[in-house]
């Protein structure tokens, strides 16, 4: 009975732990916490084609290998919380799904302007990655 979570349920549980926190400052620190958990990303897929438009800190985005990389943690949190969402899914499910945990969890209003675009460009290019799999493969 080991049924794989759909992307929808798996921002719901996000959202849930999320609201766990009542304070800002608490809930940065479990973003800090999963950036410092993710492992950085091999030196050869840091180039200018995984490079992230928009971010204040430079965001590699490597898509086969579902990984993202970045000097800021707050980002590189947010990246870890991007992987766990699309991870193990189809391109198709990934592009018929809408990200909606970012903003159930109130990231927006709380991040930098350059940083809230940075993020923008993420989910831009993990779907556009999506999409150009997903051509693939029919």
């Amino acid at each position: 009975q080991n049924r794989k979570m759909t992307i929808n349920e798996i921002q719901d549980e996000i959202i849930e732990e999320f609201a766990e926190f009542t304070e800002w400052m608490d809930k940065y620190q479990m973003l800090i916490d999963l950036g410092n958990d993710l492992d950085g990303l091999d030196a050869e897929y840091k180039n200018e084609q995984n490079l992230i438009d928009g971010c204040q800190s430079r965001v590699w985005l490597q898509c086969d290998i579902k990984d993202g990389n970045s000097d800021a943690l707050i980002t590189k949190g947010i990246i870890a919380l991007l992987i766990r969402v699309v991870s193990g899914h189809t391109p198709k499910e990934i592009l018929d799904t809408d990200l909606y945990f970012i903003e159930r969890i109130g990231l927006h209003q709380h991040l930098s302007p350059t940083r809230s675009n940075g993020l923008l460009s993420m989910v831009k290019k993990i779907k556009a990655y999506a999409l150009a799999f997903n051509m693939k493969g029919e």
